[in-house]
C-alpha cells in the first residue's frame, strides 16, 4: 500500500475516546426512565435536567433527541420534553411480536444448549428468588438469562430485533415487577417460573420448549400490564 492509501486508511478509523457528555447524559436519563424514577408522562425541563446532571443544556437536548428515537421521550418546541406515556396498544404489539419470534427460536435452541450452560442458567434462575433483590437489581442478569436461552439458535438479526423488543418492553416490565416486589411470595414465584423454563429446555423437545416460552411471555405480559395502572392485569397464580 502506498503512503496515500495508508494515510486514507488511518484517517478512516479514529482513536477511541472516552464517552462523550451526551452519551453519559443519555445513559443516565435512560436508566431513570426505564426504572420509573422519571415517571411516564412526566414533564421534563431541559434547564432543570441540566442543573440536576450538572451539564449544559446542549448535551441534554441532544440526549433527549436520541431517547425520542427509542420511544422513551416526546420532545416539544422550546426547552421542554415529556417522558413517553405507557400505552396499552404498544405493549400488546410488543408481546405479539415476541410471541412470534421467541418460541420458534426456542424450538431450535433447546437442542443446542449444553448441559453445563443449562446448569448455569438454573443457578441464575434460583438467584431471582432472593428476597432482598428487586427487579431493578436483577434486570441485567434477567435480560442475559433470556438471551442465553435463545442465543445458540439465534442469528445476529434475531438478536438485533429481539434486543429492540426487549428494550421497548423493559419499562413496562420494571414498573410491573417493581409493584409486586413488596410481596415476599413474588420472589419465590419469579424463581419458580425461571427454573421451570430451564427444565422445559432440558427435555430437548421443541414443542415443550416453545410452549414454556409462550406461557412465560403470557405471564410477563400480564405483569407488564400492571404498569398501566390498577385493574389492568391479574397475575396468574402458581399452579
Amino acid at each position: 500500500m502506498n503512503s496515500t492509501g495508508s494515510a486514507a486508511a488511518v484517517a478512516a478509523v479514529r482513536p477511541i475516546e472516552s464517552r462523550s457528555v451526551v452519551e453519559q447524559v443519555m445513559t443516565e436519563l435512560r436508566r431513570s426512565i426505564l426504572s420509573g424514577a422519571l415517571a411516564p408522562g412526566r414533564d421534563l425541563s431541559l434547564r432543570e435536567l441540566a442543573e440536576m446532571l450538572q451539564v449544559s443544556i446542549i448535551p441534554v437536548r441532544e440526549a433527549l433527541r436520541s431517547l425520542e428515537s427509542e420511544g422513551l421521550v416526546v420532545t416539544r418546541p422550546g426547552r421542554s420534553a415529556r417522558v413517553a406515556p405507557l400505552d396499552l396498544d404498544e405493549l400488546q404489539g410488543l408481546y405479539r411480536l415476541r410471541r412470534r419470534l421467541e418460541p420458534e427460536i426456542a424450538q431450535r435452541s433447546c437442542r443446542l444448549l449444553s448441559d453445563a450452560e443449562l446448569d448455569r442458567l438454573e443457578r441464575e434462575a434460583a438467584g431471582f428468588g432472593v428476597q432482598d433483590r428487586t427487579m431493578n437489581d436483577i434486570y441485567d442478569s434477567h435480560h442475559e438469562f433470556h438471551h442465553a436461552l435463545l442465543a445458540p439458535a439465534a442469528t445476529s438479526w434475531d438478536i438485533r430485533i429481539l434486543s429492540t423488543l426487549w428494550r421497548a418492553s423493559e419499562r413496562y416490565i420494571r414498573i410491573g415487577w417493581g409493584s409486586l416486589d413488596p410481596d415476599p411470595q413474588e420472589h419465590a414465584r419469579r424463581e419458580q417460573y425461571h427454573v421451570e423454563l430451564v427444565a422445559a429446555f432440558r427435555q430437548r423437545d421443541p414443542e415443550v420448549a416453545a410452549d414454556a416460552v409462550q406461557q412465560h411471555l403470557s405471564r410477563n405480559e400480564q405483569t407488564a400490564l400492571l404498569a398501566l395502572g390498577p385493574g389492568r392485569s391479574r397475575v396468574a397464580p402458581v399452579s
